[in-house]
């Protein structure tokens, strides 16, 4: 059986084409995690590694108005933002993760959230993918954040053969025009979450069917 990694051996989807035919079916795409701010849209990300973003946003409310400032994360003791945020799978780590990457704001920016790739990355608990989607969503940047599912479906395209996150954004970077690097993003994650899913895509649903070359395609 096909998996998400199974290479196309046919062209690659055109890639406007593909954009196009998403903008159709997903008008409302956009990131699922409910933010205002730089700084909050950061937290979320951390709470959302390995967790489903509609469990994140339930906890992120009150949370958020908690700690309206990188300081008052810094600030608060372990126990607290543990017992805050302890629905979230792995809440010891990510509550030592949110405290000492706000710290980093505190000592270093101010308490601000940059607006650089490279010192984002220079955060503790920040990669290139959290970076990049700050990057595109809070700040406007055309910056390509590569999820699992813009990645798993930028594979079954044709857009990369890749497996490294950080590969697979060098490749879309070459194919996907500058301003539409978001978008892009927002629908290949719409369209991951409710058609092109993991084990078994449901492909006859699927609006652009006729330009995936993915050898795995489901029938009915």
């Amino acid at each position: 059986m096909a998996t998400a990694s199974t290479q196309p051996s046919k062209p690659p989807a055109p890639v406007l084409r593909v954009i196009g035919r998403l903008e159709k079916v997903h008008p409302d795409a956009k990131l699922d995690l409910d933010f205002t701010t730089p700084l909050e849209l950061l937290i979320a990300l951390i709470l959302a590694a390995q967790a489903r973003d509609d469990l994140v946003n339930k906890i992120t409310p009150q949370l958020f108005k908690q700690h309206p400032t990188a300081a008052d994360y810094a600030a608060a003791p372990l126990p607290t933002l543990e017992r805050q945020i302890g629905k979230i799978n792995f809440y010891r780590n990510k509550a030592k993760a949110i405290r000492n990457c706000c710290r980093q704001l505190v000592d270093r920016f101010g308490g601000r959230v940059p607006d650089k790739l490279e010192d984002l990355i220079s955060l503790p608990g920040v990669g290139r993918k959290t970076a990049n989607i700050v990057l595109g969503n809070a700040f406007g940047q055309d910056a390509l954040g590569v999820d699992t599912h813009v990645l798993r479906l930028s594979q079954r395209l044709g857009f990369t053969k890749e497996h490294d996150p950080d590969k697979v954004e060098a490749d879309l970077i070459t194919i996907v025009p500058k301003k539409r690097r978001v978008r892009f993003c927002h629908l290949l994650q719409y369209h991951g979450r409710r058609i092109c899913v993991a084990r078994v895509p449901r492909c006859p649903e699927c609006a652009i069917r006729d330009l995936c070359p993915f050898p795995g395609k489901t029938r009915v």
